[in-house]
């Protein structure tokens, strides 16, 4: 599913010309700069979600631009969102100048003329986003006010999206063709939840983008908090500034509640825990916002049809 491309095989000679075209076929055209082409090594990886493409490059110290010459002979109109993971990145646009590192993220678009690059010696990783300027469904002039303009992704419904980017690198392997259009839908989602909330445009985001973030973010928020005996649907509607009511109306589409959520995911955490760790099943069960240990054992009982003593012990008569 992803198409790979490496500098291993590239004579030293041809490695400029070779990291052009790689840029040009997977962003755009770009005029590129490398001070050592000896020492130069890259690599990238584009996977096609549909619409929406996302790509990864390594690569050492180098400079690119993307020229007025360039956009007219060639323009893909599209929104790339870098999201640095490695080292730092120098990126203008528009007037605006950014060095961003891990964590930061940078809004750009191929139909005006920028500069990238690496401050330094260092070896940078960079996960882009491309995606058509037509799917963002928000205002022109936020946009373009904010091209250039490093974004943080160390919380809130950045660190979701960064999580969620982090896995289509980690896991698309293992996804089969039909499942992609949904990774396409999810990735658009956060994107513009993201750029809505960063941009002070969330008005502007249709409704149902705007409940579908809202429940990533209570998804990542629920996760993080799953030990903790506060949490309550009470408790997670307050957190996000809702009714109750509003919280398991997000819900219903899911076909569970909000209250079933939090105690599935708690119980599969337990089943977890009984199989790897060696501690008391009461333990076990309060790590995970189960303080009593008979209702604990009632709840994992109902959902996996053992208690939590003889699903930890294996079947008699097996090694």
């Amino acid at each position: 599913m992803w198409t790979r491309m490496s500098s291993d095989d590239i004579a030293a000679t041809d490695r400029t010309d070779w990291y052009q075209d790689v840029v040009a076929r997977t962003i755009a055209p770009h005029r590129i700069k490398i001070a050592d082409p000896a020492g130069f090594h890259a690599s990238a990886k584009v996977l096609k979600l549909g619409h929406v493409e996302v790509s990864r490059h390594v690569q050492s110290d180098h400079r690119s631009w993307r020229t007025p010459r360039l956009i007219r002979h060639s323009d893909p109109e599209t929104y790339l969102f870098g999201l640095i993971t490695r080292g730092r990145k120098a990126i203008s646009q528009r007037r605006t100048v950014s060095t961003a590192g891990p964590g930061d993220a940078v809004l750009f678009d191929t139909s005006h003329p920028y500069m990238a690059g690496s401050p330094g010696p260092e070896v940078t990783a960079v996960t882009v986003l491309h995606v058509p300027r037509a799917l963002i469904g928000l205002p022109q002039d936020r946009l373009d006010a904010a091209l250039g303009r490093r974004f943080t992704t160390r919380q809130g419904i950045g660190a979701v999206f960064r999580r969620f980017l982090t896995a289509i690198d980690a896991h698309a392997t293992e996804c089969a063709p039909s499942e992609l259009p949904a990774l396409e839908r999810t990735t658009l989602e956060l994107l513009s939840g993201l750029l809505a909330q960063q941009l002070g445009a969330w008005p502007h985001l249709p409704g149902e983008a705007r409940e579908q973030v809202l429940l990533r973010r209570i998804d990542a928020f629920i996760d993080r908090h799953l030990a903790e005996v506060w949490l309550t649907p009470r408790n997670v509607a307050a957190r996000h500034h809702v009714s109750v009511r509003a919280l398991y109306s997000l819900f219903e589409g899911r076909g569970e509640t909000v209250a079933a959520a939090i105690r599935r995911r708690r119980l599969e955490r337990c089943r977890e825990d009984l199989t790897r760790l060696p501690l008391p099943v009461g333990e076990i069960g309060a790590r995970w916002g189960f303080p009593n240990a008979s209702s604990f054992s009632r709840a994992f009982r109902r959902a996996y049809g053992a208690s939590p003593s003889s699903y930890r012990q294996p079947p008699t008569g097996t090694a």
